[in-house]
């Protein structure tokens, strides 16, 4: 007697539904897939019910023809692949032949279609039931329409596990975003219970796409974020990453599409994780729309059913391209970036507010940073800079910070207290603040200080209101980032330890520390393997030379095994400088003339990341002038 036995085109067709068709978002995700193949132009959905009722996807593709109908539904029969070298270099965002199989065996299908040569279309109908496609003429344009309906009713168990209407719609829609965000050259419109929900037309240019995108992930987005677009070593990566101060409490704004296919991938969320590493607050997420092209005979999508997930042939040549990329832009974000999203969202959400506070803003900052460093330090603070602020002059005004006032910093929990308090017997006799310069020329950035409050805070002004400055914050970051490159330039000292500090590991973690011995010595760790699952390490970086060393060593390992390297030592390297950083930095309570809080502000607008601090809190904010006259109600 026979114990195996062949499983039935109905049961396999099921078993491989419970993969690729997990509720009525996954219906939706294939067939537009399928659509987008097919070179439509516009694609049109209709869901009823949460798309349990019904799942309707109607596009001005390509067509199937009249003879192709029956085969389409049947299990393994896709136009996209027919050969092992066309599976190593996929090109379409479909080619298992398995969705429309799958789909058919769990819900009532209706298929009609044409394609331009036809003079008529054709309709092919299947239920879960029996699987017997019964093929029939139809009325339709060049194009296809997949009707799903019942979604599940032959596999009860299944339909138990769905959701309330609401949230499976909420799936559904954040499936159709997805799309709309890879595909800007299609129009999508999106209709629940017969009323529209999204309509989008193609997005051709890049103002087009900026809209769509602020209409997908809002507006808010689009104001805070910068656009990136680099190349190099065959790879391309392009789209907006957000300012660090438009951080998420959750990773709920992260879009990555590797050859226009969105995908969630380890190597690429640390990539953007260490690239956001030093200036997102603490368990913050960043937000972003990134798109990355590649070779697709680099990439292997044929990783997972529902094709989420992607394997890179040199994934530490992608990783270090997404992280530096990324890194280099995040330095290069100055105030004035800043400004145009805080402007724009003070004018409003429209588009000519938007493309006006932009012009405007990139107006008044044009010329702000024409030196690496330009201060207000020497001359009239009523005047605008007119010279580089030395370096010695910069050495010593640091200096004149960081001396006398023995104020400790003030906690997060005290109380904000004026340097001088003012008795109750006394008057009160304000300092008389300068004027700023009212020039017809253009204006820094962060504009020009006018008074300091509590001793804690700058408060310039610029043509758009008030800037308060954090002058703790900012001077902390100033000297973290110039540590950063004093270091980076002198290299990694590393210090013998007098006792070389043993270790068991694995045999896995010891092959990687024997082939990975040149990298980490570059980074002053010095390991060498004296046993099957024995190390040595000999040498540690001097600035950590304090540190658990073991710890550090098995963090490393850890790092090399998941991700293939490790930027442990410059973490912890980073994060000590930070703490010198912090301590060294001006405290509160130390009163500041006016040229050397100017001072402040150009370094500032000349210093990477200057808009957060090491821990991630932002340095400085904007008051707009429309703000204050809300708060007023003028022009009421």
């Amino acid at each position: 007697m026979s114990v195996i036995k062949l499983l039935s085109p109905r049961l396999a067709n099921q078993i491989a539904a419970g993969e690729v068709v997990e509720r009525p978002a996954s219906v939706l995700k294939e067939l537009v897939e399928n659509a987008l193949d097919a070179g439509a132009g516009n694609i049109d959905v209709d869901v009823e019910q949460g798309g349990v009722k019904l799942i309707r996807v109607r596009d001005n593709g390509s067509g199937i023809s009249e003879g192709d109908l029956p085969l389409a539904l049947s299990r393994h029969a896709t136009s996209k692949i027919s050969s092992l070298e066309d599976l190593e270099a996929v090109g379409s965002l479909g080619f298992r032949g398995e969705a429309l199989a799958s789909i058919s065996s769990v819900s009532r299908l209706a298929l009609t279609s044409r394609t331009e040569e036809q003079e008529a279309a054709s309709r092919v109908e299947v239920e879960g039931r029996d699987m017997d496609a019964r093929l029939s003429p139809a009325a339709h344009p060049v194009g296809t329409t997949v009707e799903v309906r019942d979604l599940f009713f032959n596999t009860p168990a299944r339909r138990k596990f769905l959701r309330t209407e609401k949230t499976e719609f909420g799936h559904l829609e954040e499936c159709l975003r997805r799309q709309a965000l890879g595909r800007f050259d299609t129009g999508f419109t999106l209709r629940h219970n017969q009323k529209v929900v999204q309509s989008l037309r193609p997005a051709p240019t890049q103002l087009d796409r900026e809209r769509r995108i602020g209409a997908l992930c809002g507006q808010k987005f689009i104001d805070n974020a910068v656009v990136i677009d680099a190349e190099a070593i065959g790879l391309r990566l392009w789209g907006w990453v957000a300012l660090p101060t438009f951080s998420r409490s959750q990773a709920d704004l992260q879009y990555f599409f590797v050859n226009n296919r969105v995908i969630r991938d380890r190597l690429v969320a640390h990539a953007v994780r260490q690239a956001y590493r030093d200036v997102l607050y603490n368990n913050r997420h960043p937000a972003f729309v990134l798109y990355l092209e590649v070779d697709p005979a680099t990439v292997d999508v044929n990783v997972h059913p529902t094709k989420h997930e992607v394997r890179f042939r040199d994934g530490r040549l992608v990783h270090d391209f997404i992280f530096r990329t990324l890194h280099k832009a995040l330095a290069d974000v100055r105030p004035d970036d800043h400004l145009r999203g805080a402007v724009a969202q003070s004018l409003g959400r429209d588009t000519g507010a938007v493309e006006g506070a932009n012009a405007e803003v990139g107006r008044l900052a044009g010329a702000a940073i024409e030196a690496p460093a330009q201060s207000a330090f020497a001359g009239s603070h009523a005047q605008p800079p007119q010279k580089t602020w030395e370096a010695r002059d910069q050495m010593a005004f640091y200096q004149s910070l960081n001396q006398g006032g023995g104020v400790a910093a003030r906690s997060s929990a005290e109380p904000m207290q004026s340097a001088a308090p003012v008795s109750d017997g006394e008057p009160f006799r304000g300092q008389v603040m300068p004027t700023p310069p009212q020039t017809d020329g253009d204006e820094p950035p962060l504009g020009y200080a006018i008074a300091q409050l509590h001793g804690i805070y700058i408060l310039a002004q610029t043509r758009q209101g008030m800037i308060v400055v954090d002058m703790h914050a900012a001077h902390e970051r100033i000297t973290y980032e110039r540590m950063k490159l004093a270091l980076d330039a002198e290299n990694l000292k590393s210090q013998p330890l007098l006792v070389p500090l043993s270790m068991a590991v694995s045999q896995k973690e010891a092959a990687l520390a024997e082939s990975h011995g040149d990298e980490l010595q570059r980074l002053g760790l010095l390991i060498e393997r004296i046993g099957p699952e024995t190390v040595a390490v000999r040498q540690v970086p001097t600035l950590l030379r304090n540190a658990d060393t073991e710890q550090l060593v098995r963090d490393v390992l850890a790092d090399l095994i998941e991700n293939g390297q490790s930027d442990r030592i410059e973490a912890v390297t980073h994060e000590l400088l930070g703490t010198m950083a912090c301590h060294g930095a001006v405290r509160a309570n130390r009163q500041l003339t006016i040229p050397e809080m100017n001072a402040l502000l150009r370094d500032m607008e000349a210093t990477e990341r200057s808009g957060q601090c090491n821990h991630g809190r932002p340095t400085w904010t904007l008051v707009t002038m429309s703000e204050l006259d809300k708060l007023f109600l003028r022009g009421r």
